[in-house]
Parts: structure tokens; sequence; C-alpha cells
């Protein structure tokens, strides 16, 4: 099987059943974006030493129904719950917040904060294609604690790794 199929040379994609659509339309740039992000979890997966595979798996769920593909996102609730008690678990361990702090760090917490914010922003078109059709509620619920566990595990990250949080201002 040819990796091209010229399909899309004219700026033309199809989604899950085969509807044809351009390139630039709302849902594929959210689908788009959730790639991005996927790529981004990819770098932190090669780097950590506790995988984040199953949230590549999670990101790849997410954008198979928001293509229209009648998938079940039964998974995604306990992930949820998974990542809250991750965020919890580490928060124990770092000093409260009490100011914002400049994202950044180590390189690996860098990456992390970059992916995070990738993640915020497919949450905000998560959303703002709720308003145009039907997203799973679910989708946008699980968006948002992602963004929360990698802000937590970047912080986490640096503590580990000896690096002291950038207070702003």
């Amino acid at each position: 099987m040819s990796i091209y199929t010229r399909t899309g040379d004219d700026g033309i994609t199809s989604l899950y059943g085969g509807k044809r659509v351009l390139k630039c339309e709302e849902l594929v740039d959210v689908y788009g974006s959730i790639d991005e992000l996927n790529s981004w979890m990819g770098l932190i997966n090669a780097q950590l030493k506790f995988p984040v595979s199953h949230i590549q798996s999670d990101l790849l769920t997410i954008g198979s129904s928001l293509s229209g593909s009648k998938t079940h996102m039964t998974s995604l609730e306990p992930r949820i719950t998974d990542m809250e008690k991750s965020i919890d678990t580490m928060d124990k361990e770092l000093p409260k917040l009490t100011n914002f702090i400049l994202p950044g760090g180590s390189a690996l917490a860098s990456e992390i904060h970059i992916t995070r914010s990738v993640c915020r922003r497919v949450e905000r078109q998560a959303v703002a294609l709720s308003k145009k059709q039907r997203v799973n509620p679910v989708i946008i619920k699980y968006l948002n604690r992602l963004s929360d566990l990698l802000f937590t595990l970047a912080r986490f990250i640096n503590k580990r790794e000896n690096v002291r949080e950038v207070v702003w201002p």
C-alpha cells in the first residue's frame, strides 16, 4: 500500500465514512491539532520512566470519534479518574501554588509545558466545534484534565530534577 493516494492534492480530505471535506474545515483543524498533541505526547513518552502511551491511544479514539466513527468513549471516564489520582499523588510532593509560574524549567518540563499549551488549544477548538456539531462532553472533560495532568507533571519533573520554578511576577 502506498503512503500517498493523491486524493488530498486538491485540499480535500475524507472523514470516517467517506464524506469529503475541505482540509481547512474546523473539524479537520481540531483533529489535526489532536494529531499534533499526540506527537508531543510521543516525545514525552520517549523520555519518561512511566509510559503515557495510553493517553496517545485515547487521543486517537477522540480523533476517530470527532471524524464520525461510532467509537465507544466509555474508556475515557476511568482515564479521567486515573489522571486525577496521578495529579493528587504528584501534588502532594509539590510546593503549594500561591502565584502563577512561568512555563519552563528543565528541557523535559518545558516540552511538557508546550504539550499542555497544545492541549489547551485542542480543548478550545473542541469547545468551539461543540457549538456547531455534537461533541461528546467527555472529550472536553478529558482534554481539560489532561492539561491539568501535564501542568502538574511539568512541575513534578522540575522538582525531581531540582529545577526551581520561576514565579510570576
